[in-house]
């Protein structure tokens, strides 16, 4: 869980609860989301695509492709942007193959995430490890 300290209202101190936390001045609850995020298997020639992370969290660690969405985004404009920014290539995406949550640490923190997996197909672009990843095979 997020780790918060004060009421996002009244900037009293909250108290830690099962899934929230709730503030003890005003006693307003404060929820915690999950983070919204998708991972893509580009296929080509029965082959998936698979990126080596360059940063941490997990640097070094094989990854799919994919990242978080940002507020408002739809996912599956989100997949095609995170596949553009980490490997060059354009996609057509294909199945849904399943929406899964997992725990995400990054610095300290441990976030819920809530994960939309896709196939898809390449349609353009030249494969190229960018952004936060510093291999990429098929």
């Amino acid at each position: 869980m997020v780790k918060y300290s004060f009421c996002p209202y009244c900037q009293g101190e909250l108290s830690s609860k099962e899934n929230y936390y709730q503030c003890i001045s005003c006693k307003k609850k404060v929820f915690i989301p999950s983070f919204p995020g998708v991972s893509i298997f580009p296929i080509k020639d029965g082959k998936v695509l698979l990126a080596k992370r360059g940063e941490e969290p997990r640097k070094g660690l094989w990854d799919s492709i994919g990242g978080f969405l940002k507020e408002g985004e739809e996912p599956t404009i989100c997949a095609k942007r995170e596949t553009k920014e980490e490997t060059g290539l354009e996609i057509k995406l294909g199945d849904l193959l399943g929406i899964y949550t997992d725990s995400y640490e990054y610095e300290g923190q441990v976030y819920e995430t809530l994960n939309l997996y896709y196939l898809a197909e390449i349609i353009g672009g030249k494969i190229k490890a960018e952004d936060d990843v510093s291999e990429l095979v098929w």
